[in-house]
């Protein structure tokens, strides 16, 4: 859903402005990898990051730092109530029978629709909590999405997807999905015949959202041109064609009233993950600092080793001058080594990944001893595999360079 919304609104954005709109997915961490893409990218304008309610959720769960306030809202765009399906020939009816399922199964049901702790996640854990069952009487399987869910559910890996009506839309008109019930407060206009949990006796409503915005930083005179140009798109008959034909919710907030949102579903999912009964689904082994911190204390160890154990001192010296020669060699490769990284971190996003670690490597490499041609020829092996297995494999973004992403 996130990806037809954001291709819908790059074409139209492209034409009004004139200028090519390209749609990235940076996908991974439970959206935390796109979220730092975008908050972290050069708050110059050129870069536009379609927020989901995972914005208001990621942080709660310990998982980053990042919040609303490192974007400038641009406009609200949609809201999508969660839905839950199961296949076409499944043998529940109800929400009611499959609430009675997941009771008297020998094994836990599986469930997906988005990765682990998301908002599909956070839903299903909400209404399980409403019929008294506990958040893990389900197991759910982290997957990338709705599109990969429902696919697994199709041939058998799932019994239950939880998403909106619309990303399933195609495959419940062919009735290879249905539809037992949705989170929304009335039915919905683009599918009356979906009766809500509610109508069903369960007390339980949860919706996702989707807007633009930009890093906060962006200078005002581009940032009015941007909200200009994107409430029109928004705003006009194509998109809100476009959005009926997909089954999706039309809800248009301007950048002030969608700032106001954002504040609203902080203060709303700050109750909703931290609370007892979302403790599994927000409770997460690895908080997002864990890396950096990490990093932080395998460069202290690496100074210190460096300090500690700088190379044999000088033989031709008195042990006196040798001891002095062995320590200040020390102190001056931890200082390298500290140096090295921090020019790394300034330098990465203007030169970009290969060349600022090639750069890192070849320093420490020479300055520990290693012949300048063959410290060249490990720091662009070892720099270009780290590329290629984290940048293209596995889809990390990485920094790419000024000239690249000018």
């Amino acid at each position: 859903g996130t990806d037809r919304v954001s291709r819908q609104m790059a074409m139209q954005l492209e034409r009004r402005l004139g200028v090519p709109v390209n749609v990235i997915n940076a996908t991974g961490g439970s959206g935390v990898t796109g979220l730092t893409r975008g908050a972290r990218s050069r708050p110059d304008g050129s870069t536009l990051m379609m927020m989901t309610v995972e914005l208001s959720m990621l942080h709660w769960r310990g998982l980053t730092t990042i919040t609303y306030e490192d974007f400038a809202p641009l406009c609200l765009l949609n809201r999508d109530a969660a839905a839950v399906f199961v296949r076409g020939d499944a043998p529940y009816e109800s929400l009611a029978a499959l609430e009675a399922a997941i009771r008297e199964a020998d094994a836990p049901l599986k469930a997906s629709g988005t990765a682990q702790g998301g908002i599909w996640h956070a839903a299903v854990a909400g209404w399980l909590d409403g019929c008294g069952l506990p958040a893990d009487a389900v197991t759910w399987v982290s997957l990338n999405g709705s599109g990969p869910s429902l696919q697994e559910l199709i041939a058998g890996g799932l019994d239950l997807v939880c998403c909106s009506v619309a990303e399933a839309d195609a495959l419940r008109a062919s009735q290879r999905v249905r539809c037992l019930g949705v989170m929304a407060a009335q039915r919905l206009p683009t599918a009356p015949e979906i009766p809500t949990f509610r109508e069903q006796g369960f007390d339980w409503a949860m919706a996702g959202w989707r807007g633009l915005g930009v890093p906060a930083g962006v200078p005002s005179p581009r940032l009015a041109k941007l909200r200009e140009a994107v409430a029109a798109e928004a705003t006009s008959e194509e998109f809100q064609e476009f959005l009926a034909l997909a089954g999706f919710d039309h809800s248009f907030e301007p950048a002030d009233t969608f700032a106001d949102t954002l504040a609203a579903q902080d203060r709303l999912f700050e109750r909703v993950m931290t609370s007892e009964a979302l403790g599994g689904v927000a409770a997460d082994a690895q908080g997002g600092l864990v890396f950096p911190a990490a990093m932080a204390i395998l460069l202290l160890i690496a100074a210190g080793t460096a300090v500690a154990f700088p190379g044999a001192s000088p033989a031709t010296l008195p042990a006196t001058e040798g001891a002095v020669a062995w320590t200040s060699r020390g102190f001056v490769h931890a200082l390298t080594v500290v140096l090295a990284v921090a020019a790394f971190v300034g330098l990465a996003d203007v030169v970009g990944f290969l060349v600022a670690a090639s750069g890192l490597l070849w320093v420490g490499l020479v300055r520990f001893g290693t012949h300048p041609l063959r410290a060249a020829a490990i720091s662009l092996v070892a720099s270009g595999a780290v590329q290629l297995v984290f940048g293209m494999l596995l889809r990390v973004p990485l920094p790419r360079g000024l000239w690249l992403d000018g």
